[in-house]
């Protein structure tokens, strides 16, 4: 388990420093992804660990396999997103081929992150999470 979370935090920051650029996405499939983010911190507040899990894309099911290895990583290194105080969603944009969103949130300590979300469509035309990456907030303000 400490393995998985060590290797997530040297691979998911990597994305953050890639730089989102324009693409336009129909504004339907914003709200749908919007959605699906926002339903999984709904799963966290309530400590739902399968309804969260079931926002992840299936690579990410595979990585963890079950909701409770899911939860415990997200618990151990996700914080702000576990536990946000604030939340504002941001821009989305492509990073390689790959739609990334950003969402401004405080974390349970008050300090301010940018959480970037890689989503992944799947073959049902559904949105999962393929990943969060948890860089220094560009601002302060929500």
């Amino acid at each position: 388990m400490r393995a998985i979370s060590r290797l997530l935090v040297l691979i998911l920051p990597l994305l953050a420093v890639l730089p989102a650029a324009s693409q336009e996405v129909p504004p339907a499939e914003e709200q749908a992804i919007r959605e699906v983010i926002q339903s999984q911190l709904d799963a966290f507040q309530r400590d739902d660990a399968s309804g969260a899990y079931a926002y992840a894309s299936p690579s990410i099911q595979q990585m963890f396999t079950t909701p409770d290895i899911f939860m415990e990583m997200v618990k151990m290194g996700y914080q702000p997103v576990y536990r946000p105080r604030e939340v504002e969603f941001r821009k989305l944009g492509d990073v390689n081929g790959t739609l990334v969103q950003d969402v401004f949130v405080v974390g349970p300590d008050g300090q301010p992150v940018l959480a970037r979300y890689s989503m992944q469509k799947q073959p049902d035309g559904s949105w999962r999470i393929n990943g969060c990456a948890l860089v220094k907030a560009p601002d302060q303000d929500v």
